[in-house]
């Protein structure tokens, strides 16, 4: 009998570990990306275009909200070509599936494009980030739209 006890508390202390265990790691796929999307904000808020190349797949491609496409090279020269004065975004939500994550939010942003001109940006976007074979997270799309103020 005593026995009994000893294997049934050893089950549930186990099923407890388990439980507490997922518990830990959901959000975080979520929490990864999240972090990694505020890691792309700061390096627009720096000008420093450098904290996000290593976050963005070879193949990266992004639509901009004038219909442009850019490839990761293409979009490193413009990010590193703009200039803000300010850059904020809101609203971010990630939602992990499997391997892949979805970011959403919305970019408020002034400063200079890289023509020297006036920028002032309110726009909704979308990241595209896949868990890649070696563990590491990266952005394989975004999708910038122009919001209607």
């Amino acid at each position: 009998m005593k026995r009994i006890w000893i294997l049934l508390l050893v089950g549930l202390l186990s099923l407890g570990i388990a439980t507490r265990s997922q518990a830990q790691t959901s959000g975080g796929p979520e929490k990864a990306v999240a972090a990694m999307e505020q890691q792309w904000l700061q390096s627009q808020k720096t000008n420093n275009p450098e904290l996000v190349a290593p976050l963005l797949a070879d193949k990266f491609v992004s639509t901009g909200s004038d219909g442009k496409i850019q490839s990761k090279a293409e979009s490193l020269a413009t990010a590193k070509a703009t200039k803000y004065d300010s850059a904020e975004y809101e609203d971010v939500k990630v939602t992990a599936f499997g391997d892949t994550a979805i970011a959403t939010g919305v970019m408020k942003a002034k400063g200079t494009d890289p023509s020297g001109k006036p920028l002032d940006v309110s726009e909704r976007w979308t990241d595209t980030w896949v868990k890649m074979p070696n563990g590491k997270w990266q952005c394989v799309a975004s999708h910038q739209s122009a919001l209607k103020i």
